[in-house]
């Protein structure tokens, strides 16, 4: 039996196999909580009277009758007086936009970015002739360009999004229409509508199942989409909605009231009760097929639509969609916010600079004299206006879209990576979203499901131990062990499942010998002791069980020649070694979390009364017989098993008499008859009967992992990454598979729920002790560690005690006391597990988040979705960590939203997590691709890509700063207005966007086989403002040098001509060209990855300058347009004299000169990891080459662990069988004939009463 642990308070802790939905409870569960909670209220003084309420109207569904739930009162008011029903429709909408509000409500998003709405006002201030020193269309052309860009990738966007909505909203669905069923799309299905789906079919709402053609309605769902489970479960209809709902006519009838549960997002609780033909029936969540499940096995069912559309379970566990945004894209605001500033602060220098020159200088000199009569104030007022358009090039227009650009080619090299394309599912790796590519390059924590995301759900019979000798290694038929693998050839058995695989020959020679009696019996107890249910599909055996352990366990008996064929509800059908026999089945004894086995009393075609159990050695051996054989040898069986992280199970037998089993049976079927707690009841008499065991064996079953899970894991913890596993499955099971995937380690000390609550509750006793200035005092230095010591820690949580942890228990219970009590001031004195204020619990969140984050692994099990989206908040608002959750069922949904990152993983388990993920991929190993090389180098190629994109703007604005003391602080721009306009979109775009695109410091190979590179993008070292100020000092040094040393060139020069071109229009040609030589020369020397497309754009930039500059000064554009083109032949005059050369020479020299130096000392000096692979590459290249061909000749071993106390049982993790279906027969027994009234539906009871009937 589970024992019961004991919190620091004496109470019972919280129950390990329950999954807590404490938070999301349904108003009327609380009915009757309140009673007891006013019980517990001690007589005060007495409250006022509480304001009484009207009724709230419940959740009321109608069959076959549209306009009921049109009536007023289940109408809602959404706006002033505007009302529309509760009842969601069907359709699921996740685009943005539609063709009348795309412009509008994009344009408006776009101008939410400060910078569009600084270039608006830009555009506005340019059209005023006043202030204006330069075109409008220098600023018009550019945000034209860059809003045209982005709108055009939103619209790609929110295309591909109607597309996948309209695939899921045009669904075709059979729905009861005007007394017949016609073909519907989904969109239009609607609450009360009677369906009929048929096998394979998706379930499109969430429905009460009312007839099916299985007997007794019974309906098999694949709940993939759901929680990622590929096994079976099944559902079944009232017994009155399966007599007298199977015809078209009948179902057209149809006219119950279902008054049931608001809309939850509860997966494993549904309550109500139908009205019909005046009885009321009792629903449950057996009775319900929820959307997003598929039906299986049933040929046709028919369903009445409940909750349809946003109000569905799967829809309700989805979560907010939150908008997300990169740490880049937040730094990269508060540095254009900071622009803004220098910018303001500089332009209000120069006004200032101006009034002092117009009142010394500007209104003495008769030459300057423009004919307005404007005071100094004034005209410093103007030129303020002036610079902020002069200098507006501080804050780049392009940015943005070059960003988008980037992130767009990004996105489009991890969709075109071959080696994340599956090829057994023809699945490729998909960026879902294209702005968050650099993030991936940023993860800190990872949190991962555990069914589907790192195992395949897979279950494989792999080794056994019989009467002492184990078997499962590669041996031959005469037990000589096999150093090759060689798969036992399964011919000799016309039933066995081909797919089967096993390499011990020796055992298969014993069963084909029938001279080994254990190892027949063996598998005769596999074939016989179980709950699954078969069918015949074309031949074929196809066996339904309610685990995937116990199908590997009834398969690999099926193949050594024990094969089940069929059941009835009291026998039993094998063959044995080719001869069918049937055995009686006198009692089923089926498993539950406590007993962790089951049972079966079977009577033998000679008469004898045998029963088999199978379960958890921990239980079985407690009672196994004095005399029974072979106990040393199978635990030393039992510990190797659970060393290689196989799951065991137990096998045993025992004899019983005939009048022994009289004497159980009558005291069997008292139990089933008790009103009061039945199931302990029935546990009491199973233990009496499960005594004296003998043993046979036990079976190891490996539950298989995903291929590549425990390298990847491995590989990512050496990039600092933590791995936390959140499951809703059971304790000992996570644990087993975080030994296996090597996230848990045997060095590690594994703490558990009561240790964890333990400590949490000295350190919040702790404070409430200590001092205010104390606590003040603690919140200025770092925590004490919850582990001191250099030791391992690892966490392993279950959701029960999370809530009982983080005070998250019973909100609805606590809100709903506070409704009907009154506010009470809080306790003085409260109990250790009560929290006194939020802040208290927020102290007790920080706590928990730090002693987790200690920890080298976390698995929280038994944990709801919403409780996997909380503990994804808390790392993210405690830790400020960038998150990436992954996972693969619609479990996960809400996971998934809440990271930074969200990872859904394709493939056989359905696509809600796909359709809700960030980056989607078929295998959990690809990864650490998606992480340690596309994140990596998206990181590292933005960082560079904005370090330099600043750098540019600066050393191209602010030339005007130091001409700005030579012109009078007029506000005149040194280049002509062209350039100016085609800088940031023609002249140095290019190059950079390649940097950004195509640059890596080391290729794929190198960044997986040294992990620690990823380790800058977590530290956020290569892009912070240490590194902006960096670019804005080295801005401004270029812009000095290709300033004053033109400057200095042209003052007292002359030309060969005898002619001086020291003129504005000649000193403008030679800045410009030295800043497009300096600037595209730059980024030549950051790029570390060359290609010939790298080469071409930065020779084509320079090439493209030169053209454009030559035709916009040529004498027939003037001619054409000579009011806009004004610097006629100003570039042949000036590019003609060689000094001027030499200038623009000498001035790119001196601009890079110092930029090499530094180079050459950081790498010399202080080399980064980076910098020390990329000078060994070549060398490293090779021994990883060298290392692969070794690692492809050597046989990978069976991972081991040594940990003999652990046991990694299949019964640890095995739910509730069939056993109620097959004990009842109603899987089986033939539908009756006749139709029964009405009364017969009140015989209707729970699957738990089963079997009582």
């Amino acid at each position: 039996m589970s024992r019961q642990r004991v919190d620091s308070q004496g109470s019972i802790g919280p129950n390990d196999e329950v999954m807590p939905y404490s938070d999301d409870e349904t108003d009327d569960e609380l009915d009757d909580e309140t009673s007891e909670s006013e019980a517990e209220v001690a007589p005060e003084a007495p409250q006022p009277p509480m304001e009484t309420r009207p009724p709230v109207v419940g959740w009321k569904v109608k069959a076959n009758d549209r306009a009921y739930h049109q009536l007023p009162e289940f109408k809602k008011k959404i706006f002033l007086c505007i009302k529309k029903s509760r009842y969601s429709g069907n359709a699921i909408k996740t685009y943005k936009y539609n063709a009348l509000t795309f412009l509008p409500l994009n344009l408006y998003e776009q101008f939410k970015r400060v910078a569009n709405i600084y270039f608006l006002v830009l555009l506005i201030l340019q059209s005023i002739p006043e202030i204006t020193t330069l075109p409008w269309y220098t600023t018009l052309i550019p945000l034209v360009i860059v809003l045209g860009i982005t709108a055009i990738k939103d619209l790609v966007d929110d295309l591909a999004r109607h597309r996948m909505d309209k695939e899921v909203n045009g669904r075709k669905c059979e729905v009861l229409l005007d007394g017949r069923f016609q073909d519907s799309k989904w969109r239009n299905i609607q609450v009360g509508d009677v369906v009929r789906l048929k096998k394979n079919d998706f379930i499109p709402a969430d429905i009460l199942l009312l007839s099916s053609s299985n007997p007794n309605s019974l309906c098999y769902v694949e709940t993939a989409e759901l929680d990622g489970e590929t096994n079976l479960k099944f559902k079944m209809g009232l017994r009155v909605t399966d007599e007298r709902l199977q015809e078209e006519q009948e179902l057209a009838e149809f006219n119950a009231l279902i008054e049931c549960e608001e809309p939850n997002n509860r997966l494993d609780k549904f309550t109500g009760t139908m009205q019909w033909a005046g009885e009321r029936y009792p629903l449950e969540l057996d009775n319900m097929l929820l959307r997003g499940c598929k039906v299986r096995n049933t040929d046709v069912c028919h369903g009445l639509v409940i909750f349809a559309g946003a109000d569905t379970k799967i829809m309700r566990n989805g979560g907010k969609t939150r908008f997300k945004r990169t740490k880049i894209d937040e730094l990269m605001n508060y540095m254009v916010y900071t622009i803004f500033v220098l910018l303001i602060l500089v332009a209000a220098g120069l006004a200032i600079g101006h009034t002092y020159w117009y009142q010394d200088i500007g209104s003495r000199a008769w030459y300057l004299y423009d004919g307005k009569h404007q005071d100094a104030g004034y005209r410093g007022f103007l030129s303020f206006w002036g610079y902020i358009i002069v200098l507006n090039t501080m804050v780049p227009i392009s940015l943005y879209v070059s960003v988008e650009v980037i992130r767009l080619g990004q996105s489009k090299f991890i969709n075109w990576d071959l080696q994340m394309y599956y090829h057994e599912k023809d699945t490729p790796a998909k960026a879902r979203t294209t702005t968050l590519n650099e993030q991936l390059g940023q993860i800190q924590y990872i949190f991962s499901d555990k069914t589907g995301t790192l195992t395949q759900n897979i279950m494989q019979f792999k080794k056994c131990t019989i009467a002492g000798r184990s078997y499962g290694d590669p041996t031959t038929s005469e037990g000589v062990s096999l150093d090759k693998i060689k798969p036992v050839d399964w011919s000799w058995n016309r039933l066995a499942d081909k797919k089967f695989d096993f390499v011990d020959h020796l055992l298969v020679a014993n069963i084909k010998s029938k001279k080994d009696k254990d190892a027949l019996e063996f598998f005769k107890l596999l074939s016989l002791c179980h709950t699954v249910m078969v069918e015949s599909n074309d031949g074929e055996l196809v066996y339904q069980a309610a685990s995937p352990d116990e199908g590997a366990l009834v398969t690999a008996a099926r193949n050594f020649g024990f094969v089940f064929l069929s059941r009835t509800q009291d026998t039993i059908t094998i063959s044995e070694m080719g001869r069918e026999a049937t055995y009686e089945m006198l009692a089923l004894l089926d498993f539950n979390s406590d007993r962790k086995r089951m049972s079966i009393v079977l009577k033998f075609p000679d008469g004898r009364i045998r029963l088999y159990c199978k379960g958890a050695d921990t239980v079985i051996y407690e009672r196994l017989s004095p005399n029974t054989r072979h106990k040393d040898a199978t635990q030393r069986a039992l510990d190797m098993f659970a060393n290689e992280t196989l799951r065991t199970l137990c096998l045993c037998y025992k004899d019983i008499s005939a009048s022994e089993y009289e004497s159980w049976s009558r005291k069997h079927k008292d139990a089933q008859l008790t009103m009061v707690d039945r199931d302990a009841a029935l546990d009491r008499v199973y233990e009496e009967i499960e005594t004296n065991l003998m043993l046979i064996g036990a079976t190891a079953i490996e539950d298989k992992l995903q291929d590549g899970v425990p390298e990847t894991i491995a590989k990512l913890a050496k990039a600092d990454i933590r791995i936390w596993v959140l499951t809703g499955d059971k304790k000992e099971t996570a644990e087993n598979i975080g030994y296996s995937c090597s996230l848990l380690t045997d060095d590690m000390q594994v703490h558990y729920g009561e240790d964890v609550n333990e400590k949490l509750r000295i350190r919040q006793a702790d404070r409430r002790n200590s001092a205010p200035q104390t606590i003040r005092a603690r919140k200025k230095k770092p925590a004490e560690p919850f582990f001191p010591g250099s030791g391992k820690n690892a966490l392993i949580i279950t959701g029960g005690w999370l809530n009982e942890i983080l005070f998250e228990k019973k909100k609805k219970r606590r809100r709903l006391k506070l409704r009907r009590l009154g506010r009470r001031p809080p306790p003085t004195n409260p109990q250790d597990e009560q929290p006194m204020n939020d802040l208290e619990k927020e102290l007790r969140q920080i706590d928990f988040v730090d002693m987790a984050c200690e920890c080298e692994a976390v698995i929280c099990c038994r944990v709801t979705p919403k409780q996997k989206a909380n503990v994804v908040s808390l790392v993210k608002k405690y830790k400020k960590a960038v998150t990436l959750s992954i996972g693969d069922g619609a479990n996960d949904v809400n996971m998934i939203k809440t990271a930074d990152i969200g990872v859904g993983i394709s493939g056989q388990e359905g696509m809600q997590a796909v359709m809700s993920s960030d980056f989607a991929f078929a295998q959990f190993r690809y990864l650490q691709r998606l992480l340690l090389v596309h994140g990596r180098w998206s990181y590292i190629r933005m960082c560079k890509f904005l370090r330099y994109f600043f750098f540019k703007n600066f050393a191209f604005t602010l030339v005007h700063f130091w001409y700005s003391f030579f012109n009078g602080y007029s506000a005149q721009t040194v280049y002509e207005d062209w350039f100016i306009t085609l800088y940031n979109l023609a002249y140095s775009s290019l190059p950079v966007l390649l940097v950004g695109l195509l640059d890596q410091d080391v290729n794929d190979r190198l960044s997986l086989k040294f992990p620690k590179l990823y380790l800058p993008g977590q530290q956020e070292t290569m892009f912070n403002y240490k590194n902006f100020f960096i670019s804005l000092f080295h801005g401004i040094f270029v812009s000095l040098i290709i300033f004053f040393i033109p400057y200095g060139a042209f003052l007292q020069t002359m030309g060969q001509d005898g002619e001086a071109p020291s003129d504005l229009q000649s000193f403008a040609v030679v800045t410009a060209s030295s800043l497009i030589f300096t600037v595209n020369l730059q980024i030549s020397l950051d790029t570390s990855y060359w290609t010939f497309v790298n080469c071409f754009a930065v020779l084509g930039s320079i090439a493209i300058y030169f053209g454009i500059m030559f035709d916009i000064h040529s004498a027939g554009i003037h001619v054409i347009f000579p009011s806009i083109f004004t610097f006629t032949g100003a570039a042949p005059n000036a590019l003609r004299q060689p000094y001027l050369w030499l200038t623009i020479i000498l001035t790119v020299g001196m601009s890079l000169l110092p930029v090499i130096c530094i180079q050459f000392l950081y790498k010399t000096i202080w080399p980064s990891v980076g910098d020390k692979v990329q000078k060994n590459r070549k060398k490293y290249e090779e021994d990883l080459k060298r290392s692969e061909e070794e690692e492809a000749r050597r046989k990978r071993p069976a991972f081991q662990r040594d940990r003999p106390s652990r046991r990694s049982a299949y019964a640890f993790s095995h739910t509730p069988g069939y056993a109620n279906l097959i004990s009842t027969g109603r899987s089986i027994r033939r539908r009756p004939q006749a139709r029964g009234g009405p009364q017969d539906g009140t015989r209707e009871h729970s699957r738990r009463d089963a079997q009582a009937m």
